[in-house]
């Protein structure tokens, strides 16, 4: 197939987008079966009365000796109880959301939002930045993929759930916050006062660089980047370049059609993208290529990844990593690797749980230690090489594709 021909499959291509929100996360089905239910049933049944005492004591003497009398309602009581029930589990991603929170999060869903433009996850059990959001506050001021955060307004992180450090760091638009960071290999931690504003997430930019190559930049999976990215890849098929680099650094995920169907662009039809594995809860699900598969052999690829680099970002270079298609340059991903259920608990409660773990073609399991890279090369760090915008995961990987014939 020519490169025009190629445009043309790619202008009329049908993208099937499945409505599933990702950074691993799903949306609660509602219902369930009489199995379920059974099993659920049995399972309160192993809770005795004299486990649960305890409860009700803590709760009386909360009620009878506790200075602030009247401090808190007996339905902010019972939401406490179940987020640290969600929270006995020991996991950063399955959190119950009270109404305030519940709304938050919705409100990241549909992507408006005030706050500082900061991907933050935990990572050996410390707080870090994922990735700043291109051209958001944080980006900014300099915050980096891989900083850990220390405090917030003067609360520490220590055992600080996710969720309660991002309502800590949203506000409205023009007030500040300050967040205490540290920077591996720095002699001391720094304090940074970073003014909320409206964040816009941005998607995709692409560029011809030198030498036949051209550059796609995805900063998320968004609902509507399978189609951007299918006119970037257009444009790439009509530039006349042979050669590409798709970037991913500091691209902390999405939905996972998303990666899904643009992995689907490289791959022959029946080729595994990524395995949703349930563990003992149920049969694991195999997502593979729709076959658009326009390129065929007829490609160079490399692929830019880092450690801000998580979830759909981490699906996607997986599948063109381990299926042949592509090399990945830079350094070790994130290693967000698990799939979260959003279920309405009530119209204006929430749980997010983890249902499942992402698993490459090969059987690796992301959330473990993320992707190594086949090239790996450190980003510049220095504030010279910084301010001289010198990119040494970029020339490597221009190097790279240019040694190809």
């Amino acid at each position: 197939m020519n490169l025009q021909n190629r445009a043309n499959y790619i202008l009329i291509g049908v993208i099937a987008i499945v409505v599933a929100y990702m950074i691993g996360l799903s949306v609660g089905r509602g219902g369930s079966s009489e199995s379920q239910a059974s099993s659920r049933l049995t399972d309160l049944n192993t809770v005795t009365k004299d486990q649960f005492d305890p409860y009700w004591r803590v709760w009386q003497l909360l009620n009878d000796k506790y200075v602030a009398a009247g401090s808190t309602t007996p339905q902010e009581k019972i939401y406490g109880s179940i987020e640290g029930l969600a929270s006995s589990y020991g996991d950063p991603y399955t959190v119950f959301f009270p109404p305030a929170e519940s709304k938050m999060f919705n409100d990241d869903i549909a992507g408006d939002f005030e706050g500082v433009g900061m991907e933050i996850g935990i990572k050996d059990k410390q707080m870090v930045v994922v990735s700043p959001i291109k051209d958001s506050p944080a980006y900014k001021a300099g915050v980096k993929t891989g900083d850990y955060i220390l405090s917030i307004d003067g609360k520490s992180t220590t055992d600080l759930p996710v969720d309660q450090a991002v309502k800590l760091i949203r506000g409205k638009k023009g007030t500040a916050v300050k967040i205490i960071f540290f920077t591996k290999g720095s002699a001391k931690p720094v304090e940074r006062s970073l003014i909320r504003d409206i964040i816009n997430i941005p998607t995709i930019d692409s560029s011809e660089k030198p030498g036949g190559v051209y550059l796609i930049q995805l900063y998320s999976f968004t609902a509507t980047s399978p189609d951007l990215f299918r006119n970037a890849l257009r444009q790439f098929a009509v530039s006349g370049d042979h050669k590409l680099i798709l970037d991913l650094r500091g691209n902390p995920g999405g939905y996972l059609d998303a990666a899904w169907d643009m992995a689907s662009w490289f791959l022959p039809a029946g080729d595994t993208v990524v395995t949703e594995d349930f563990g003992k809860n149920g049969t694991p699900r195999v997502f593979r290529s729709k076959g658009y598969n326009v390129f065929g052999k007829d490609l160079d690829m490399m692929i830019l990844a880092d450690g801000g680099s998580a979830s759909a970002a981490e699906i996607l270079a997986g599948a063109l990593q381990e299926n042949g298609v592509a090399k990945i340059v830079g350094s070790k991903t994130f290693g967000k690797g698990s799939v979260q259920e959003l279920i309405s608990v009530t119209p204006d409660t929430s749980l997010k749980v983890t249902v499942a773990r992402w698993l490459t073609p090969k059987g690796h399991n992301l959330s473990h230690d993320g992707i190594d890279p086949d090239y790996p090369v450190e980003a510049a760090t220095s504030t010279s090489a910084i301010a001289d915008k010198k990119d040494p995961v970029m020339d490597k990987a221009l190097q790279l594709l240019g040694n190809m014939q």
